[in-house]
């Protein structure tokens, strides 16, 4: 049996079952430095999160719904950094050596790839692995909209759902990919977020609904000689969605995300990034039924990735460790290093360090 196609059977299981909630958000420092930042939500198993570090050359071949058959082979032409998930060759968020970011996003329901043609395997893309391929050979958006043409992105497993991409540049040019009828469709993202279903385009309409909100505090108002006040800060956003839907998570998102002080540097916007996303953190059990809930993993988002585009510098942490780990890819020499990947974390529990307290 294919290997891509044996280790990714449990995704794809669990992908049917719903329960997935990433949220994805982009900022941009006064200093013009691109950071593209998302979470990685999924409750229904703890899985194997790893970093992946592809060097130009590697070749990879796609997985097809036939294990007896190998589909499209495609060799690295640019290097690239990924966190992949249960097989090193599922990589859900990466950039490469030419500072071209791509990542995957749920979309179930709402998209619809080609169906499976044996007659044209040499040339069929399973959508798990669309991201390295789109990693691995582009450095900018205009030839991925070309490129995409001449390949057929497929459902390699019936039982998961669909996915949609976002496909960032350094300079902050921003594209989300949705496959809806065997189509790829593009859309310029200027706002920066995405989430899971329904249409990329949905989302944008149904921000017209929150028109009324904004920062600050609503002024008071006098109703027959009753003086009413808001009841604390932030009284603008009174009505902002704080449910974990994806339409709820885009809205609050996009408010965050325009809203929040533009910072000088990257560095700093990285960290604000992280305290953006916090907000996100999904509680293991809100998505269940009471009593259901399948594990007890610390948390259903898994791992949150902050990537600088511009000084080409990843950052992430995990629901073990909130400790932030940081990747140079600056440090890489894409032509000599090995092929290789490594789990995000060492061992699953949170450190914690004592204070140690001065008695004189």
């Amino acid at each position: 049996m294919n290997k891509i196609y044996y280790t990714l059977l449990p995704l794809c299981a669990l992908i049917s079952l719903g329960a997935d909630a990433c949220t994805g958000i982009t900022l941009k420092s006064r200093d013009n430095s691109v950071v593209v930042a998302r979470t990685m939500d999924w409750s229904g198993e703890e899985m194997d999160n790893m970093y992946v570090i592809v060097p130009r050359g590697h070749v990879s071949q796609s997985s097809l719904p036939n294990e007896e058959e190998d589909g499209m082979l495609f060799a690295a032409k640019y290097g690239y950094v990924g966190i992949a998930v249960l097989a090193p060759e599922y990589i859900i968020d990466g950039t490469n050596e030419a500072g071209l970011s791509a990542a995957l996003f749920y979309f179930p329901k709402y998209g619809k790839y080609q169906d499976y043609n044996p007659q044209y395997k040499e040339n069929t893309l399973a959508d798990f692995q669309l991201v390295p391929w789109i990693l691995s050979q582009f450095d900018n958006i205009d030839d991925v909209k070309q490129g995409i043409q001449n390949i057929r992105v497929i459902n390699f497993d019936p039982r998961a759902e669909t996915v949609h991409w976002r496909i960032t540049d350094k300079y902050g040019k921003q594209v989300i990919l949705e496959i809806v009828n065997g189509v790829p469709n593009f859309y310029d993202s200027e706002l920066g977020v995405l989430t899971n279903a329904p249409g990329y385009q949905w989302h944008l309409t149904n921000l017209n609904n929150y028109i009324n909100l904004y920062p600050g505090a609503v002024e008071p108002k006098n109703m027959h000689g009753l003086q009413l006040r808001p009841l604390g800060a932030g009284s603008g956003f009174l009505g902002l969605p704080g449910d974990f839907t994806p339409p709820s998570r885009f809205v609050r998102a996009a408010f965050f995300e325009t809203y929040s002080l533009q910072q000088n540097t990257a560095s700093e916007t990285i960290r604000q990034a992280f305290h953006i996303l916090n907000n996100f953190d999904v509680p293991l059990g809100v998505q269940f039924n009471v009593d259901k809930a399948p594990n007890n993993m610390p948390s259903a988002t898994q791992w949150t990735i902050a990537t600088d585009l511009t000084n080409m510098q990843i950052y992430y942490h995990t629901m073990y460790n909130r400790n932030i780990r940081h990747i140079d890819m600056r440090a890489i020499d894409f032509e000599t290093v090995a092929y290789q990947y490594q789990m995000l974390d060492k061992t699953n529990i949170q450190p914690m360090t004592e204070i140690q307290i001065v008695t004189e």
